[in-house]
């Protein structure tokens, strides 16, 4: 009898704490739920962070958007001194290590080794809920899905050159192939992963950065 009822007791317990299956995941592509999360100590940082650099920034509303596409202490840089387009939500962190590398390492790149400093940064992007391209299993989310990675496409000189990763990778001017040959090295230093042409025909036109577990530098 002892048996038995202990066997009810923990029967009981696992109904009430626990024992329930989870809750289904919400599609890809559900409408946007927003989320009315605190920003945990390591965002609050991030954000003291910014401001410290005398970044202009927006802290963004957290959200599911469904099939573990999710913005959850993302950003949108207004100003950081290096105007740069597309740029949406970005997870703090990212924004923090992408500022720091455009001015500490694209600007000066361009001053010292074009003779021109970078003035602009062109982007194809951050968010985006969808899978990784070009990976042989299509069912993996990309670092985009969390706005956890950029891509950069071109770069525009104070003098008026645009240096394209697309048209000007394997450009045979040795002064370009060093200049961006430089910047990626300087980003694999700041980002998890670093993803150029030559890595794969994915990246044929872009430089994607993300503060992923990769650590691929390619």
């Amino acid at each position: 009898m002892r048996r038995f009822l202990a066997f009810a007791f923990a029967l009981l317990l696992a109904s009430c704490s626990g024992g329930r299956e989870p809750a289904p995941q919400r599609p890809r592509g559900s409408p946007p739920i927003t989320l009315n999360l605190a920003p945990d100590r390591a965002t609050q940082a991030c954000f003291a962070d910014l401001s410290r650099e005398a970044v202009r920034y927006s802290p963004l509303p957290d959200r599911d958007y469904g099939g573990g596409c999710q913005v959850i202490g993302a950003v949108q840089l207004i100003d950081y001194g290096v105007p740069t387009s597309n740029l949406k939500a970005m997870d703090c962190p990212l924004a923090r290590s992408f500022v720091a590398w455009v001015r500490n390492g694209l600007v000066p790149a361009g001053r010292e080794i074009l003779g021109s400093p970078v003035v602009r940064v062109e982007s194809m992007g951050t968010y985006a809920c969808r899978s990784v391209v070009g990976a042989r299993s299509t069912n993996r989310l990309s670092e985009h899905a969390t706005a956890n990675a950029v891509d950069v496409s071109a770069f525009v000189l104070q003098d008026g050159r645009r240096i394209s990763i697309e048209r000007d990778w394997r450009n045979p001017d040795p002064d370009v192939q060093l200049f961006l040959q430089t910047i990626r090295r300087s980003a694999c230093k700041r980002f998890g992963t670093t993803l150029s042409p030559d890595y794969n025909a994915a990246h044929y036109n872009h430089l994607h950065l993300d503060l992923g577990r990769g650590g691929l530098c390619r």
